[in-house]
């Protein structure tokens, strides 16, 4: 691969198109724009009618739409919430930050909760079930939702990772009693960062948006911070990557000063969330990510599609692959990233790395990520969710993202093979 050409990435702004990267840079120059506005509504309603709620209320991030939902749920000092491990301390701290305690459950063969271990760790203080579609793959909502009902708890659906995927032809997001998106940079659509809650409860509605009313948009310089990232990524960043580590310098350069923002800042892993959260969705971004909503369809499509190449070239028994469509019965997965388990992860990443390929995501090494994060603030205890802890020793997350080509699929798989 020459010096001139980007890298393959599964998280490096993997989503951005030109036409994203234009509206970013336009928005740079209308700051009038920046946090009230019409997109922000116009996303909220777009929202509404795909997935077929009654409510849906932006927020900056996944995390401040959490923690909004828990508020509106009574969650608080005293109460328990089930959580799948492997997952990200960001889907954490928001549980913490009301003082409620997560109390972690192991996962099953499709990294997802896992309904035997659920049935174990409920306790006489869990008020909440919450359940994460890992990587666009739905968990066994059925089942799951039958637990919350016969044990009279919240369902949470963690949609960060799901925007679009379907159980028993109906879309995640729309089984529990509340649902949270992600726009962050590497997830099913982007606005480097955003979110969404949703519920059709008239209740549970009215308390988020009284949070919703009691919080502000953020400064100024963090919505620029945001808007710079797709314009710099792409212009500067990316091109010079696999240049003598330039474009990582740069990387490196933008973050340390405050020039761009961290995905999950290293506070975040001893369990404090940065002071911008919890906010509302400034205009600027909702702007930005109602332009990648409108590409939903074909970017969920392109996925699909990539996962395909993947299963179907990979299946010959070398590596373990979580997601095989023919197991998939009732779901219709979206493929965030498509997992795969190695015996050596970190001698495949070392030879990815050297070829410019980048896929070292993060999502790997503990089972709450980042593997910085430190598990004691978050009350995990070693041993308690063995397969987590022996799926996050192995896996590689491959790159689905509309950017990556099956040309480049193909790459991938040949140094796997």
């Amino acid at each position: 691969m020459s010096c001139q050409e980007k890298p393959i990435s599964v998280s490096l702004s993997p989503n951005t198109q030109k036409d994203d990267v234009s509206l970013a840079l336009k928005m740079i120059f209308k700051p009038n724009e920046w946090q009230k506005g019409k997109a922000i509504k116009e996303l909220e309603e777009s929202f509404k009618k795909y997935l077929g709620v009654n409510f849906a209320y932006s927020f900056n991030s996944g995390r401040s739409s959490l923690e909004a939902i828990l508020n509106a749920l009574g969650i608080k000092s005293g109460d328990d919430v089930l959580i799948q491990a492997f997952t990200c301390n960001a889907a954490i701290n928001p549980i913490l930050k009301v003082r409620a305690k997560p109390v972690f459950v192991d996962i099953d063969s499709t990294l997802n909760l896992s309904i035997e271990d659920l049935k174990k760790k409920i306790t006489p203080r869990t008020k909440a079930v919450m359940v994460q579609h890992s990587f666009g793959w739905p968990a066994k909502l059925a089942e799951i939702k039958n637990f919350c009902q016969q044990n009279k708890l919240y369902l949470i659906e963690d949609c960060a990772h799901a925007l679009g995927a379907k159980y028993n032809n109906q879309l995640c997001g729309t089984f529990g009693d509340a649902a949270f998106f992600s726009f962050g940079r590497d997830k099913v659509i982007s606005s480097v960062y955003g979110g969404m809650a949703a519920t059709n409860d008239s209740e549970i509605a009215k308390k988020i948006g009284e949070f919703y009313a009691s919080i502000d948009y953020p400064s100024q310089a963090w919505t620029l911070q945001q808007l710079l990232h797709p314009v710099l990524m792409n212009y500067l960043v990316l091109p010079a990557y696999g240049c003598l580590k330039i474009g990582k310098a740069f990387l490196s350069f933008f973050i340390n000063t405050g020039i761009l923002s961290k995905a999950v800042t290293k506070n975040e892993g001893k369990g404090v969330l940065p002071s911008y959260f919890p906010k509302r969705l400034p205009n600027a971004l909702a702007v930005l990510a109602q332009n990648q909503f409108k590409k939903l369809d074909e970017f969920n499509s392109h996925r699909q599609k990539i996962a395909k190449i993947y299963e179907q070239k990979l299946s010959s028994g070398k590596y373990i692959l979580p997601f095989v469509l023919s197991g998939a019965q009732n779901k219709t997965p979206i493929f965030m990233k498509y997992p795969i388990l190695a015996a050596n992860p970190q001698c495949l990443l070392k030879k990815f790395k050297e070829n410019n390929i980048y896929l070292n995501d993060g999502w790997a090494g503990s089972p709450i990520v980042p593997s910085s994060t430190c598990l004691e603030v978050f009350g995990y205890e070693k041993d308690s969710c063995p397969k987590a802890e022996q799926v996050a020793q192995k896996i590689i997350n491959l790159p689905t993202h509309i950017n990556i080509t099956a040309e480049q699929a193909n790459i991938i798989i040949e140094m796997l093979v």
